[in-house]
């Protein structure tokens, strides 16, 4: 079964990962490599009999890749000991070649974390849990968990059914021209333990008003997660896919794909005293799949949900003088 791929985002801001994959991509072999492993997962001697090199120079190619984050090594057992499969780790790459015009001088972001247990609203059913770092809080399948005490520490989510709402903050956007609200997190279905292929349509709220669905492929396993502490089994969920939901004036895009003409006026950003963000599964969605939601502390990403607020600082402070 495969599992979702992520997208690589590269820009001018960020000249060493582009690099990395500029380099990568130099190589007719390493995109041999990659036509390969599109097609099914290989280990370095099976890679260098297909490319007609060494294990030793083809290990070389397979380091370059991995290093520019297009493919992810595995660690199985096999006959003479354990053994690394490489596997595609990137779907698609989206190269912004003006993003640095966007970030200009005039410019400023403003970021408000919030952990991912710092829900307002919540409204759960099916199989359930919310754990910290430590452990489980409350007990696990028991919807009543999700209003515990100490729900502030859980680092992941997750449920069959229903939505979190959480609503951020807008006080230090009040005198501000907004250029772009984003908000971003790590997510994925929820299956019984892990399952690569089991899909969800999970839908995004902004301000009450639907803004898109998340077509996740599966509850990802079969690796670790980067993060993930000791105590977490191997066969239960490890990982998910990161996404990005920006608003701006032009609409709505989910990680740089247009997915509403939903505005910043249509959904009404420069206003009120909070930026509510929901997300959840509806009962009546084409796949009910249930989601898992990350904190810091667990999957790929060290962040629970942020949202970035790109503002027109230059109006700022004319205004207050």
């Amino acid at each position: 079964m495969k599992a979702s791929k992520k997208r690589i985002t590269l820009d001018l801001t960020k000249p060493e990962k582009t690099a990395l994959v500029g380099k990568a991509l130099s190589s007719e072999v390493r995109l041999e490599i990659l036509k390969l492993l599109i097609e099914h997962s290989a280990n370095i001697s099976e890679i260098a009999a297909a490319v007609g090199l060494p294990a030793s120079s083809a290990a070389l190619h397979v380091k370059v890749l991995e290093e520019a984050g297009m493919i992810s090594l595995v660690e199985k057992p096999g006959v003479r000991g354990a053994q690394k499969v490489c596997g595609m780790a990137f779907e698609d790459i989206y190269f912004d070649a003006f993003r640095h015009k966007a970030d200009h001088a005039d410019g400023k972001v403003l970021q408000f974390p919030m952990p991912v247990g710092n829900y307002f609203d919540c409204e759960i059913a099916g199989n359930c849990g919310i754990i910290s770092e430590k452990g489980y809080l409350g007990v696990e399948d028991f919807v009543s968990s999700f209003y515990c005490h100490d729900r502030h520490e859980a680092q992941l989510l997750w449920f069959n059914t229903g939505y979190l709402e959480y609503r951020f903050p807008t006080y230090l956007m009040k005198n501000a021209i907004i250029r772009e609200v984003a908000f971003s997190f790590e997510i994925c279905s929820e299956a019984p333990g892990y399952q690569n292929d089991w899909p969800s349509d999970i839908t995004v709220w902004v301000n009450g008003q639907e803004v898109t669905t998340i077509h996740s492929k599966g509850d990802f396993g079969g690796r670790r997660g980067r993060l993930n502490p000791e105590w977490w089994g191997d066969s239960m969920t490890q990982y998910g896919e990161y996404k990005t939901i920006k608003v701006n004036q032009l609409g709505c895009y989910e990680n740089d794909v247009k997915c509403s003409e939903k505005n910043l006026d249509t959904l009404c950003l420069r206003e009120g005293n909070y930026i509510s963000f929901k997300l959840g599964v509806q009962p009546d969605a084409a796949h009910v799949g249930g989601m898992n939601l990350f904190g810091e502390k667990f999957g790929d990403y060290a962040q629970g949900l942020v949202m970035n607020v790109k503002i027109d600082n230059s109006q700022t402070e004319r205004e207050t003088h």
